[in-house]
């Protein structure tokens, strides 16, 4: 089961619409999680009090961890997320906060260091940019990193399209492009 991410907020997002060719590509039963359609709670201490509680209990069948428990079982993940303000839309941050729990998605080893338990293989982050200055590690970078290092996911991949917003670009075709050289 592949799990899309999506935190494109626009009808007319290129960053989506370079993710559902990919999907299509893919051609695998998919479950979606629009990140505009989650109101997420405010990380306060009470919140954090609970979480911890919750955690130190192993109530990992409680509701707050629905999208960690969703997230770690997945097959595949796609990532949908444009390159806003040289990083990614803050919803996608509060994502990652509410999935980043200890017991599901990782564990520490004895050393103290993360160990990741999520049942994916292959991790796409799709993405687009209105101009070509894009430095993977303020968005692309984080999330590969969280990937590896955390949830055990190797293969990380970025999909691109960039400088779609400079004066005389092609927009079109460039994105065109980008879909008919996807490989799977």
């Amino acid at each position: 089961m592949i799990l899309f991410v999506d935190a494109c907020v626009r009808e007319d997002s290129r960053t989506k619409r370079l993710a559902e060719a990919l999907l299509e590509k893919l051609n695998e039963d998919e479950t979606r999680v629009s990140l505009k359609d989650i109101s997420f709670g405010v990380t306060d201490e009470t919140y954090l009090k609970k979480r911890d509680n919750l955690i130190a209990n192993r109530a990992y069948d409680d509701n707050m961890f629905a999208l960690a428990r969703q997230f770690s079982q997945a097959d595949t993940i796609v990532i949908a997320a444009p390159y806003w303000d040289l990083s990614f839309p803050a919803m996608l941050k509060q994502y990652i906060e509410a999935i980043n729990v200890l017991g599901i998605t990782f564990e520490y080893t004895p050393e103290g260091f993360p160990k990741g338990l999520c049942k994916a293989k292959k991790l796409y982050y799709v993405m687009t940019a209105g101009g070509n200055y894009v430095p993977e590690e303020f968005g692309f970078g984080y999330i590969k990193a969280l990937a590896q290092n955390f949830y055990g996911i190797e293969d990380v991949e970025m999909i691109k399209a960039t400088g779609l917003d400079i004066i005389g670009a092609d927009s079109e075709a460039h994105i065109n492009e980008t879909i008919n050289n996807l490989k799977i």
